[in-house]
């Protein structure tokens, strides 16, 4: 198999199996249980397969790694690295994984999200992995200007938040803020807001909190947008995604 610089970061753990996968361009390394691969995006790769076996993939986009990143350490995202690894040994971040491909065949949605939390943040926090390069930044968001806008966000989420009023927080022109956003958190401000909103209302999902309310606390306009927008970002219903961590 050869995978031509893919879109997207990739995680990959061996679960069962392996020994007769061979990675051809990395020095005909091969795999087994227990072992991890980081693939990030763009990287190209051969692999020769002579057996069964079992692994899991999670692939996550540039953009939400990012976002994740410049979230989880409070970074600017232009700083995050995703260094290439072959067949390494991760006991933390190969925990995670195992979580996720258990959830997944119980279909357990919250355990699901909780394993790919903690497998980004080991990620991150793993010196092999997440150390940020030294690189220097411009165009960007100032880290003060930046923690300013996300509080700004963060207290009023329930609310419309217009391009206008947060160009006016930071100081800046709407043209530069959208494009300045982008690069010091890794998505656009419509984007960070959404997911901020959808995280809100899957901690209330799991309280038990009505739907009306959710929508309401969480800024969307009506029970039906809030439905729309979970759906079109977590791929499932607040119902169904409330049926299933409960």
């Amino acid at each position: 198999m050869h995978y031509e610089r893919p879109d997207g970061h990739t995680f990959s753990l061996y679960l069962r199996g392996g020994e007769r996968t061979w990675r051809l361009d990395a020095g005909r390394a091969h795999g087994w249980p227990g072992a991890l691969c980081l693939m990030p995006q763009g990287a190209s790769s051969d692999w020769e397969i002579n057996d069964t076996f079992e692994f899991v993939h999670l692939y996550v986009t540039d953009d939400e790694l990012r976002r994740q990143f410049s979230e989880t350490l409070d970074r600017d995202a232009r700083l995050m690295t995703v260094p290439e690894a072959t067949f390494d040994d991760a006991p933390r971040l190969a925990e995670s994984l195992q979580h996720l491909a258990a959830a997944t065949q119980t279909g357990d949605v919250l355990r699901a999200e909780e394993a790919i939390t903690a497998a980004i943040a080991c990620l991150f926090s793993d010196p092999r992995y997440g150390g940020a390069q030294p690189v220097s930044l411009r165009g960007g968001l100032s880290p003060v200007v930046r923690r300013r806008l996300i509080d700004y966000i963060e207290a009023r989420l329930e609310h419309a938040i217009t391009l206008r009023e947060l160009a006016g927080v930071a100081g800046l022109s709407e043209f530069h803020l959208q494009r300045m956003f982008r690069q010091s958190c890794g998505v656009s401000p419509y984007g960070f807001i959404l997911n901020r909103r959808i995280d809100r209302a899957r901690r209330m999902l799991a309280d038990g909190d009505p739907l009306a309310e959710i929508a309401s606390a969480c800024g969307f306009s009506s029970q039906s947008h809030l439905t729309r927008m979970f759906k079109a970002v977590t791929g499932t219903t607040p119902s169904a995604y409330r049926r299933g961590v409960a």
